[in-house]
């Protein structure tokens, strides 16, 4: 199993443009929220508990999110519980409601993350390969700790193999197929 840097390295390749990186912000956290709603349905009652797909699902990708980084993992777990009650009650709802929140979150969703991309100038990671899919709100989280000083040696890594964040974004950086202007 790759580790938590050897997973970051790879979606941070796809992801060096600031605005990129802030739609994802966004739009990730819009698909996985979609993606409970959706998974939601159908609900049973198992010893007085009310479960769905969702739930299968949430526990599933937080041990995989577990197994990476203990702290990370714990998280993104809470988040995706969160998630996971939120659509338990719009799943018990009218299945208009339903189809409309989980639908149009997920189209929204995808629409930030494809604007993303077209600043990035390149496809989404998990085109390449699927994980992607489990990395992008890994990402998002890491992101949010690096903008807040934390996590300074994942970054590192990162910025060593996929190369610093961007700072003048509407410029592709060095290495990018691009000559760079002189300042004189």
């Amino acid at each position: 199993m790759k580790t938590l840097s050897q997973h970051m390295i790879s979606y941070a390749r796809y992801h060096r443009d600031p605005r990129n990186i802030a739609t994802h912000f966004v739009g990730i956290p819009m698909i996985v929220l979609a993606v409970t709603i959706l998974l939601s349905r159908p609900q049973f009652a198992v010893g007085g508990l009310l479960l769905s797909p969702a739930w299968g699902v949430v526990a599933l990708v937080s041990v995989f999110y577990m197994r990476l980084h203990l702290g990370l993992g714990a998280v993104l777990t809470g988040v995706l519980l969160a998630c996971a009650l939120f659509a338990q009650g719009v799943a018990a709802g009218p299945t208009s409601s339903w189809l409309a929140w989980g639908l149009g979150l997920f189209a929204v969703g995808w629409v930030f993350q494809f604007v993303g991309h077209f600043y990035e100038g390149r496809k989404p990671a998990f085109v390449d390969d699927v994980m992607g899919l489990l990395q992008g709100p890994l990402f998002v989280l890491v992101e949010a700790l690096f903008a807040a000083g934390l996590l300074g040696e994942l970054r590192q890594a990162i910025e060593a193999d996929a190369g610093p964040v961007r700072r003048d974004p509407h410029r592709a950086s060095v290495g990018e197929g691009q000559a760079q202007p002189s300042r004189s």
